[in-house]
């Protein structure tokens, strides 16, 4: 399997995106291809001690960086990185193609070169969410601001394939994200779809408020790319600001340091959780190919994740289940 990495792409590119390889590259067996500036990608690789030997470096003379308009970096910028991973993955010189740039350029990009799953609509970007229990996949997180119910209901077969084969989940529990438990609630998109979900066959739980997310009410979340966006950055501003104020509480004087030492193991537990480095990259789902969203400030550990998830999303065939799920759907249509 060859995996490639977008090397220029996220706030702390080259440096943490090509460590982050180096990582992964020691802990398999499989090629990772680093597509960048081939000097900038070079030198982070000469301060590596035991370079493995599956590391491979592409050269690519141009950047799409977070301020370029994603249509037309994609259309002008043909030698960036991206660009370059994602011809790569079209033309089967890769298995998945991983980028922490511009997310707007990655989806057009991912769209324009590698094309969509036939039967589907809209790819969707879905990424991870801890939960009390244990994950929730969101879908969509940013990809589509404006859907109507055949979006939302490819968004959910998807998610609940991506869950079972990926995440390891059996039966995963779908539901939709809504203002009210009640079925009756929410507006026309979201009653319309709770109606096809309860007549599917997939195993619905029905509406889940915000409140619920956190406690694992469910293990697919589906919604449009506003409200799921919204959640996602509100989720992670809200982790950021309870572990800020946890260790200003437990630092203020000498006997809440102490209380802090006996409950040091046990927060380093729940910072680890709520750490969107250690779930490594949402997949855009719909894509006829394994692109991977890593975040804009991913560190080496990040990366190496990403990577690791990489490799089972290739390994899992999740493509080619909805490619059949789709294939299945317009055979009952027709």
């Amino acid at each position: 399997m060859r995996i490639a990495v977008d090397a220029m792409g996220g706030d702390n590119a080259p440096r943490e995106i090509v460590k982050g390889a180096v990582l992964a590259a020691k802990d398999m067996s499989d090629q990772i291809v680093l597509i960048g500036e081939k000097d900038a990608i070079q030198a982070v690789l000469s301060k590596e001690k035991d370079l493995p030997y599956n590391i491979e470096v592409v050269h690519a003379s141009e950047v799409i960086t977070g301020e370029d308009s994603p249509v037309a970096a994609i259309r002008s910028k043909r030698e960036s990185s991206m660009y370059i991973g994602l011809e790569m993955l079209r033309d089967k010189e890769c298995d998945a193609f991983i980028s922490a740039g511009n997310t707007g350029a990655f989806m057009v990009g991912a769209l324009m070169i590698v094309g969509r799953i036939n039967g589907i609509k809209r790819p969707a970007l879905a990424p991870i969410i801890p939960t009390k229990t244990g994950n929730m996949l969101m879908i969509d997180a940013g990809s589509n601001t404006d859907c109507d119910e055949e979006n939302l209901m490819q968004f959910a077969r998807m998610g609940s394939i991506y869950c079972s084969y990926v995440l390891d989940v059996e039966n995963p529990r779908v539901g939709i994200f809504n203002v009210g438990s009640e079925p009756g609630k929410g507006n026309e998109l979201t009653k319309k779809v709770y109606k096809l979900l309860e007549l599917s066959d997939l195993n619905f739980v029905g509406n889940i408020e915000g409140r619920d997310i956190p406690f694992g009410k469910a293990d697919v979340l589906v919604c449009d790319g506003f409200v799921g966006n919204a959640i996602l950055k509100s989720m992670e501003g809200t982790a950021l600001l309870l572990l800020d104020m946890i260790r200003e509480e437990l630092t203020k004087n000498w006997i809440t340091k102490l209380c802090a030492l006996g409950l040091k193991n046990g927060f380093k537990r729940i910072a680890k959780k709520m750490d969107y480095n250690e779930y490594g990259a949402a997949p855009f789902l719909g894509i006829n190919g394994a692109c991977l969203k890593a975040h804009g400030t991913s560190n080496a550990k990040t990366i190496k994740n990403a990577i690791f998830q990489a490799q089972k999303y290739v390994k899992s065939g999740v493509i080619d289940y909805i490619q059949r799920e789709m294939m299945l759907g317009a055979d009952k249509s027709g």
